[in-house]
């Protein structure tokens, strides 16, 4: 039987997870399970590259955590990654092997450079080499695959060519390349603004929290914005083409198709469409939020959980880490 191949993902803990999360990232994840080895890792050392509170920090671990565990990830599969110290061991050891010129033209840090709110306009250097730090989390686990959107593209080809230098600086073909793993994921926008992306850095009005209250989820979806008035002629606006997005990555196929024949007959009643949105979100978020309950009444168990998980995991972390600091001339500690 052939080896099945891995799949490193990765989240920041951000706290809440909303259904732009959801449709474009965690649910691929849960899917993915049932083909590959699949390790997630809830990554709160890059949480840190960015002003943060240290006790919101480890509150927003945990509440991701039981949020991932509740819509179907695996325990056995999830990781934190300060419990695996490994992460940044090889970070350091990789920043050898990648040029400052490489690091600095990363999108990532100008951008979040831009969105930085500290009042002395404090930018860490943790932020500049995050990018690095990225490359070690896949690499550490020599991931096949990762689930990566467009966005995220150049983080992957950093780290192949950082994974390509430290193979040929020590003669051997030590590092797999990790392969972008396209699957269809899809861009769930603002129901408030759809010309942007669900997010919670633009508000509460611009993110539905997969866990939401159903009184108010529905009220989010039913105020959603349709028409923007800048829709060209004969084209579906961005207001209405999200709501059937939402529709479709729901599972409601069939409600999907009706409603999509009524859209091109002319017969789309606008609150038709936005009651069968919220009819699906609904129904998912109950089946989640039961099952959050459940893992909220053994919080212990929980915390128990993903420790003993991440200790298992860290084994194959520390496995690499002592062979790449072998293969770099580095001295090793018995493990």
């Amino acid at each position: 039987m052939e080896d099945r191949k891995t799949v490193l993902s990765c989240i920041q803990p951000t706290g809440h997870m909303h259904f732009g999360n959801y449709f474009g990232a965690v649910k691929n994840w849960v899917d993915l399970q049932e083909k590959y080895d699949c390790f997630y890792g809830v990554v709160d050392y890059h949480a840190m590259t960015m002003p943060y509170d240290p006790k919101k920090l480890r509150n927003n671990t945990w509440e991701l955590i039981v949020n991932l565990l509740a819509v179907g990830i695996e325990p056995k599969n999830l990781f934190v990654q300060s419990l695996v110290p490994e992460h940044a061991e090889l970070c350091w050891i990789l920043n050898n092997f990648c040029s400052f010129g490489q690091v600095s033209r990363m999108t990532q840090f100008k951008d979040k450079s831009a969105q930085s709110t500290d009042k002395d306009n404090f930018i860490s250097a943790g932020l500049f080499d995050y990018p690095v730090l990225q490359s070690a989390d896949i690499l550490i686990y020599r991931a096949d695959y990762v689930p990566v959107g467009k966005d995220q593209e150049q983080h992957l080809e950093l780290t192949r060519n950082i994974a390509q230098r430290f193979n040929n600086q020590v003669g051997k073909d030590y590092f797999v390349l990790p392969e972008t793993l396209f699957t269809e994921t899809p861009k769930i926008r603002s129901t408030a603004d759809p010309a942007r992306k669900m997010s919670k850095s633009a508000g509460e009005k611009h993110y539905i929290n997969v866990f939401e209250d159903e009184k108010r989820m529905r009220k989010q979806i039913r105020s959603a914005v349709t028409d923007a008035g800048d829709t060209v002629e004969g084209e579906m606006s961005a207001g209405v083409d999200n709501l059937f997005e939402l529709l479709k990555a729901a599972g409601k196929q069939d409600a999907h198709k009706s409603l999509m024949d009524d859209y091109h007959a002319g017969a789309l009643k606008y609150v038709s469409l936005k009651d069968a949105v919220a009819d699906a979100l609904v129904e998912m978020s109950a089946g989640f939020k039961e099952r959050k309950a459940e893992l909220n009444a053994n919080k212990k168990d929980v915390k128990n959980q993903i420790k003993a998980s991440s200790y298992e995991i860290r084994k194959r972390a520390q496995q690499t880490v002592k062979e790449v600091k072998e293969l770099a001339g580095l001295l090793n500690v018995r493990f």
